[in-house]
This record gives C-alpha cells, sequence and structure tokens, in this order.
C-alpha cells in the first residue's frame, strides 16, 4: 500500500458521502491516513463511473481554529455537502473518539474543487448535552425545507430544522430524538443518513450501530414525515430502548464472506446517492485480512415491493435492475443470512435451484419460484420453527452482477423475509 495520497484511489476511506456535479461524481470523507498522520483537512476524490476515483485535493489544510479549540480535536469527521442554488454547503464535525465534546461546522464554495470559504459554527455540544454534534447529514424534505441530521451513541440521532438562506440553524428550531439506542459503547448507534424515496412517500434513516472495529452494520427505519416517528419492518420505533438493542433497525448490511474467498468487515457509516430513478449506499468497510485500510464501496441499492431498500451483495461494476430469465436462476448459490443477532463477519452457505422449483438445501422441503421480471420468491423449511409456521418465506430482487472475488460476470439477489432478515445470494 502507499501513503501517496494522489494513489489512493478507493483506498483510505471512512465515513463517505457523494456528490454530482455536472460530469463528475465528488467523495469526501474522513482523512485516516494509513501509514502516515492525517492531516487535518477533509479528502476530496472524483469520478465519472463510480467506480475509479481520483484525488482532487482537501477542504482546508487544518482544522478550523474555532473548532480546535472547543474539541482539540486533530482532523475533521464525516463531512457531507448539499448544493442550493450555484452554491455548495459542506458540513464537517470535529471531536475526539469517546468524548461529546464537539462541534459541527459549516464550508460553502462554488465548484466541488474549492475554494472554500469558512463559516464558522453550525451547532457544538458538550459532556452535559444530550446529543453529540457529530456526523452532520444535510437533507431536504419534500418540500424543498431544509433538515440536518446528527448525531452518535451519546444519546442518539437528532434532527434540526435549518435556515436554507445561511445553511445554518432556523431560529427558534431545536433538535429532536429520531433513533436511539441505550447509552453505552456496546449498542452505539452513528452516522445518520436520510433519503427520501417519492415512489414511496416515505423518508429513510439509515444509521450504523456497534463498533467501527469490530461489528460495524447498517440498520434502516422509515418514516411518513422527516422528523419521524422513524420504524423498521416490524414496526419497532427507532426510540423504542425497551427493546433488545438488536431488535429495533432492519439489518440490511454487515460483514460477510462468500465461500473461501476473501470477505469484508465492519462496513458502515453510509450515504445515499440518488440519480434518477437509481439509488446506491456509498460506505467503507475493511478487508478480513488486513483491517487497517478502509475502502470505498458503493453498491446499488434495489427496492422490495412494499419500499424496503435492498442492497446488493456486491460493489457496483455498472449494473443495472433489468428483465431476466427463470432459467438463468437455476444452478448452484452461495447464500448469506444476515442475522440481526450476530454482527461479525457472517459466511455463506450453499444452495441449489433446481428446474422443477424445488431447492436442495438439505431440507428436502424447501422451494421457489419467479415472478415478475426480476423477482425470486423462496419458501425455505426450517424444522427447528414451531408447528404451523416451519417455513420462512423471503422475497428478493435478482440482478446482474460483477463477481469480484471471482473476477466474472454473475447473478446476485438481494431480499427480505417475512420476519425483515435480509439475505444475500450469489450465483456460482
Amino acid at each position: 500500500m502507499t501513503s501517496d495520497e494522489t494513489k489512493w484511489g478507493s483506498l483510505n476511506f471512512h465515513d463517505p458521502s457523494v456528490i454530482k456535479d455536472g460530469e463528475w461524481y465528488y467523495t469526501i470523507s474522513t482523512d485516516v491516513k494509513v501509514g502516515g498522520t492525517p492531516k487535518g483537512g477533509i479528502p476530496i476524490r472524483r469520478s465519472k463511473d463510480l467506480i475509479s476515483w481520483e484525488w482532487v485535493g482537501r477542504v482546508f489544510s487544518k482544522v478550523p481554529e474555532d473548532a480546535r479549540k472547543w474539541t482539540r480535536a486533530r482532523t475533521l469527521w464525516a463531512p457531507d455537502a448539499i448544493k442550493s442554488g450555484d452554491t455548495f454547503y459542506l458540513y464537517y464535525a470535529a471531536s475526539r473518539f469517546g468524548t461529546n465534546q464537539s462541534f459541527i461546522g459549516l464550508a460553502t464554495g462554488k465548484s466541488m474543487e474549492g475554494p472554500w470559504e469558512y463559516k464558522g459554527e453550525v451547532i457544538k455540544s458538550t459532556s452535559s448535552s444530550i446529543w453529540n454534534a457529530i456526523d452532520p447529514n444535510p437533507v431536504y424534505d419534500a418540500e424543498g425545507n431544509l433538515y440536518m441530521s446528527f448525531g452518535s451513541f451519546f444519546g442518539g440521532i437528532f434532527i434540526v430544522e435549518m435556515d436554507t438562506s445561511t445553511g445554518k440553524l432556523k431560529e427558534g428550531c431545536k433538535p429532536s430524538l429520531i433513533a436511539t439506542r441505550s447509552n453505552s459503547v456496546a449498542s452505539a448507534i452513528e452516522g445518520p443518513y436520510i433519503v427520501y424515496n417519492p415512489e414511496c412517500k416515505k423518508y429513510y434513516l439509515f444509521v450504523s450501530y456497534d463498533s467501527l472495529s469490530k461489528d460495524y452494520n447498517v440498520r434502516v427505519g422509515r418514516a411518513d414525515k422527516i422528523t419521524g416517528p422513524y420504524v423498521d419492518f416490524n414496526g419497532n420505533v427507532m426510540t423504542d430502548t425497551g427493546l433488545p438493542p438488536n431488535d429495533v433497525g432492519t439489518k440490511i448490511m454487515g460483514g460477510y464472506k462468500f465461500g473461501r474467498k476473501d470477505g469484508w468487515v465492519m462496513p458502515g457509516h453510509n450515504s445515499v446517492l440518488k440519480e434518477g430513478n437509481d439509488y446506491f449506499i456509498v460506505h467503507h468497510a475493511r478487508g478480513d485480512r488486513d483491517t487497517n485500510w478502509p475502502y470505498l464501496h458503493i453498491r446499488k441499492i434495489l427496492w422490495s415491493d412494499d419500499g424496503w431498500p435492498l442492497i446488493s451483495p456486491e460493489r457496483y461494476a455498472g449494473e443495472k435492475e433489468q428483465k431476466l430469465s427463470k432459467k438463468l436462476l437455476v444452478g448452484d448459490w452461495e447464500v448469506i443470512v444476515l442475522d440481526k443477532d450476530n454482527n461479525l463477519q457472517l459466511s455463506s452457505k450453499k444452495i441449489t435451484l433446481k428446474s422443477n422449483g424445488k431447492i436442495d438445501d438439505g431440507t428436502g422441503k424447501s422451494t421457489w419460484e419467479f415472478r415478475a421480471d426480476n423477482t425470486i420468491c423462496m419458501k425455505l423449511y426450517d424444522p427447528g420453527r414451531k408447528p404451523g409456521a416451519e417455513y420462512i418465506e423471503q422475497t428478493s430482487k435478482v440482478m446482474p452482477s460483477w463477481d469480484w472475488e471471482n473476477w466474472k460476470t454473475t447473478l446476485v439477489y438481494t431480499g427480505i423475509d417475512n420476519s425483515g432478515i435480509c439475505v444475500w445470494g450469489k450465483k456460482d
């Protein structure tokens, strides 16, 4: 690996967000510089295809003075940007690990490549605050009102309305809680990102659970209003601390490994790129052989028929959702069930989809059928379930994909079962 940041490409990405301007996609991220000392500014990279990335430069050369004095931070964290008119508004956080003496600031510019003008404090927190002023996510609601979600396990995730003329907090508005877990590292929540899907008429809140150095995973809830309440697949409210911490929030991504190939661990702190009718989740992950290096991952988001985001099990390589033939699905598959209670690296198991609609999974009782253009429905027999409920019903979307582990084209599916557990599949 190289310490030359101009050669990083998709390496050394942490807490990434993406915004498109003209023909370029721009990423901004936390600087975690492996093999050297991180700098005080915010790395900017660009791409024309969301696959190959080139270095642009940095927002700021050091932590702004008032942010540094408030937090004693040496780097800036988790930037995110929006565009209003001809101006980019870029938000960032300053803090230190394990404290909520934190600061969210703002910079503006006419181009994502700079120059950037420092605009000072947006919101800050102290050890006595009910929130932690990190991980800013500016977002417009369906009516064009500007909000910002932010926060971490110090109190949870908050949202506040913003002034579109200044990019700062709207006068008289105070943050309100939209997601939380118990206030401990063992049940952490952070990295909020909200996106509106106009077809579903829902707002989706993506958050990262647990430790970014061990068992990071991504959960989602949705709401009719941007301010919530956000609920998961099973109707659990994202602020409900009365349930076990892994029971709230639908798990859509975690560490995984297909077969005997290298896998990925600790995926999380995502943003979402919406381009027309296409949605992409943008996040970092670490290779399971060397967990020092965080990589940029971009994956297609498909949508279930009842409006839940389903994440591709493979990184984006230009693929599109399309009409498929049933016969293409017949054969051997590697399958990963995204167990909500096991957030370490999960390994795949093999099943075979037979042309007669049977599934060879060792039970002799599981079946599958192909519906619509690219939907596969499975009834999976589980003898350990109570009588009358022995079958798990999974509905997944199938699409062509690039098999990064085996360097070939393949098919993948991503779906959810009738209890809210997500599943990934990749054809051998």
